[in-house]
């Protein structure tokens, strides 16, 4: 097995600092893995069994903060849109072109604005793909129900004629 490459002079008292300064458990944890190997001279499995990680994460910290140094302690907050086609902006931009229409009551057709969207991307998308941006941009289908679907017309007139309240009035 090679002997494994040493840490720029100094790293341990900046490690000490940079542990006091974390900001969450997992930056203080990173901190830690390189700060056991350089102090202590454990070995990445000794780390890994104390921080209860896998040795493979400790040599990946390890390789990182030779790499890029006290950047590798930095974590990026998880989630975001990683696979989107278009940025939020783009998305509201193409979207307010369909806002007149909807401005003067008008109805607007889904398949008009995946027809736009295809377009200015250059490919195909499902169609669940624009109602979620349609989601997205808290764009909602409101349409107006002049009748109940069940309402019978027959039975309505029918009521009319034997209700108390209507027949007293005539």
């Amino acid at each position: 097995m090679r002997r494994p490459t040493t840490f720029p002079e100094g790293t341990t008292e900046r490690l000490k600092i940079l542990m006091k300064q974390a900001k969450s458990k997992s930056e203080f944890q990173r901190i830690q893995a390189v700060y056991l190997r350089e102090a202590t001279k454990m070995t990445p499995e000794d780390i890994a069994a104390a921080l209860a990680w896998h040795p493979g994460t400790v040599r990946n910290i390890h390789s990182a903060f030779l790499r890029l140094g006290e950047k590798a302690f930095r974590v990026s907050s998880r989630g975001g849109r990683h696979r989107e086609n278009l940025s939020f902006s783009e998305e509201k931009a193409l979207l307010d072109q369909f806002l007149d229409i909807s401005g003067d009551g008008g109805v607007i057709v889904v398949s008009g604005i995946k027809a736009a969207y295809e377009q200015k991307l250059g490919q195909q998308v499902p169609k669940s793909t624009v109602y979620r941006m349609l989601a997205r941009h808290d764009w909602r289908q409101i349409v107006p129900r002049p009748r109940h679907p069940k309402a019978d017309s027959v039975a309505q007139e029918a009521f009319k004629k034997t209700s108390r309240k209507f027949s007293k009035g005539k």
